[in-house]
């Protein structure tokens, strides 16, 4: 289904000032990815201009192949930079940053998923900066609930998992080790484990899905306890990914937040450019003044 060229809502201004250089700068010195780039975020000069950056850790080659994601997949061999957390934290106190999100490549190739590297990594960033906000956005870890417990048990203050997109897409879109139904246990899980900590997801939209599906996800979600909610237009990466077969308005972005607000998400960010990462110090603390 070939589309229209991208509607006005979709076009982004760029900017290379402001804290752009000094992010990406201290970034590559410290030798680390964000998903801003692996992704290809259409809000990554916005955000580095405010002096934010989603650090994705565990390297930059993902063991899934998910349709809509522009990461690299492979196999990293079980291959672990035991020092990351530590170059992690030293950058986020570089920068000063006052809310970061870790992210992670899916590591099926090891026996946690990955687990134990990112709670060591969300320590190492509190012991150096007690003060920031530590969101964590994971992957499965294929439903292990040792895995889920090491990092939700971990300092953090959110815990993050995507369900991407509605059930009936799901085969179609992600990889076939992910399930959506998996993702809402993985959700399930870390609220039952720690009920004080945020739980989060992301829903992509604009690939074929039904509005009444996107509202079923929303009640899903909700049904598992996640507390904050985001839901983006999905773009294409390349030729070869997922294809998009709808821009959706601005109207119904709209009503998906206050649909969302009236099923109980204490904060939805709903809106064509939203991405899961996108402005998470904001949906933090609109959260936590609804908690």
């Amino acid at each position: 289904m070939r589309l229209k060229r991208k509607p006005e809502w979709l076009k982004i201004r760029l900017s290379g000032g402001g804290g752009f250089p000094e992010v990406r700068g201290t970034l590559r010195e410290y030798g680390l990815h964000t998903v801003c780039e692996e992704a290809r975020c259409p809000n990554l000069h916005e955000c580095w201009f405010h002096g934010t950056a989603t650090i994705m850790i565990l390297g930059d080659v993902c063991t899934r192949g998910c349709r809509f994601c522009a990461v690299k997949t492979g196999n990293p061999g079980g291959r672990v930079d035991p020092l990351e957390p530590v170059r992690v934290a030293a950058a986020v106190r570089r920068l000063n940053l006052r809310y970061v999100v870790l992210t992670m490549v899916d590591r099926d190739d090891l026996p946690d998923g990955g687990a134990s590297h990112v709670a060591e990594t969300v320590r190492r960033i509190k012991e150096v900066k007690p003060d920031v906000k530590v969101e964590a956005l994971v992957g499965d870890f294929q439903g292990k609930e040792e895995a889920i417990e090491e990092v939700v048990l971990s300092p953090l203050d959110v815990f993050a998992h995507n369900v991407e997109t509605v059930r009936r897409l799901t085969p179609y879109v992600r990889d076939r080790r992910a399930s959506y139904d998996l993702s809402l246990r993985v959700l399930r899980y870390a609220k039952e484990v720690r009920p004080d900590v945020l739980t989060k997801s992301s829903i992509m939209v604009g690939m074929g899905e039904r509005k009444e599906e996107v509202v079923e996800t929303m009640r899903d979600l909700r049904e598992v306890g996640v507390d904050i909610i985001t839901i983006g237009q999905y773009l294409q990466p390349t030729p070869r990914h997922y294809p998009v077969y709808e821009y959706v308005s601005p109207e119904v972005f709209a009503e998906y937040r206050e649909i969302g607000y009236s099923l109980g998400f204490k904060e939805v960010f709903s809106g064509p450019l939203v991405r899961s990462s996108y402005r998470a110090d904001r949906a933090f603390a609109g959260a936590t003044r609804r908690v």
